[in-house]
Parts: C-alpha cells; sequence; structure tokens
C-alpha cells in the first residue's frame, strides 16, 4: 500500500474505501412541478484510489437499485418496477471514473454511469472536505460531490402529463453525494 502525500494536504495516495454508515447517496427531482422529493439509496459500495498525482486517480461505485428509500414505501415499489428502474432486470447502478481535474477549489471528476442498462458520460463536481483520524486508528477522507442527469438519458421515460401542464415526475434528477472513505491499512 502507497501511502505517499497528494498534491492536496493531508490526503495520502492509496486505497480509500467508502464507508457505508456514514455516506450517503441521494436525489432529488421535481414532483407535480410545484414541489421536489428527495430520495437515497441505503445500499451502496465504492473505492477510491488515490495517487500522487490527483489526475491519475479514480473512483468506482456500485449502488444497489432495490434499496431506494424515498419515505413512502408505495412510491418506492413504483420506482423498483419496470416502470423506472427496473431491479429486477437492472439491480445496480454504477460509477466508473475516466479522469480527474482540478477546477479552482473544487475537482470534476469524469466518468461513466450506468443506469438501466444505459451508459453515459456524467461529470462530478466534487469539494474535498478534508482528512482526519478516527478514534479506531484510521484515517478518514471526507468529499461532497453532485451532478444532474436527465433520466430520458438512461431510458427511463415514463411520462404522467398534468391537467394544468408538465408532467408528473420530472426528467431532470439531482445526484448528491456525502463520502466517508477509510484510508485501507490504516486501523479503521
Amino acid at each position: 500500500m502507497s501511502t505517499t502525500a497528494t498534491a492536496i494536504p493531508g490526503l495520502v495516495a492509496g486505497t480509500w474505501t467508502i464507508d457505508l454508515s456514514h455516506s450517503e447517496v441521494s436525489f432529488v427531482v421535481r414532483h407535480l412541478v410545484v414541489s421536489k422529493v428527495r430520495g437515497s439509496f441505503r445500499r451502496f459500495s465504492g473505492e477510491l484510489q488515490i495517487s500522487e498525482d490527483i489526475s491519475a486517480s479514480s473512483a468506482t461505485a456500485t449502488i444497489d437499485m432495490a434499496s431506494v428509500d424515498t419515505r413512502d414505501p408505495a412510491r418506492d415499489d413504483h420506482l423498483r418496477s419496470a416502470d423506472y428502474f427496473d431491479v429486477e432486470r437492472y439491480p445496480t447502478m454504477t460509477f466508473r471514473s475516466t479522469g480527474v481535474r482540478r477546477h479552482g477549489e473544487r475537482f470534476v471528476v469524469s466518468g461513466d454511469l450506468e443506469i438501466h442498462g444505459v451508459t453515459r458520460p456524467v461529470e462530478l463536481t466534487v469539494e474535498f472536505n478534508g482528512v482526519t483520524p478516527d478514534p479506531w486508528g484510521g484515517t478518514r477522507a471526507g468529499f461532497s460531490a453532485t451532478t444532474e442527469i436527465n433520466r430520458r438519458d438512461f431510458g427511463i421515460d415514463l411520462r404522467i402529463p398534468l391537467v394544468g401542464g408538465g408532467i408528473a415526475v420530472g426528467e431532470e434528477i439531482k445526484i448528491q453525494l456525502e463520502i466517508q472513505a477509510v484510508l485501507a491499512g490504516s486501523g479503521a
């Protein structure tokens, strides 16, 4: 395992694993044109390969689509159905980075996002939140990231028109990540 310093203070090169219990993958979508509904996924995993040269770093993640949680069991069941996620055929969403670049104080992580059997390029805007030792002898790093996608680009095309105009569920989806990662071999 490499633990060489990077150009980011406190962040060292190596393998960092996403800590599920201290991380969140969530989304926001318009509902009935007038409001926004929020949801998250309870089960996911991922890994960051941090390199001395940050631009050579990479990230992978897998999200269990059946773990969707919008605090409404009937809506969650509908999202799992063939109308939306079709979790029987497409049980996971995956992300695999293809590049990292600095953009001011933040970073842009480019990658391929696969949802519903369709892969499209996306860019995540990433904020590095810092590094800290944990109480168990490990080292943790925090990251916040966002991106926006159009669900129709991924073959999720259900359109329920409303009498006053618009559709019941918006097409633009904002994805938000709060990630706490643990450095492999750091004692955590």
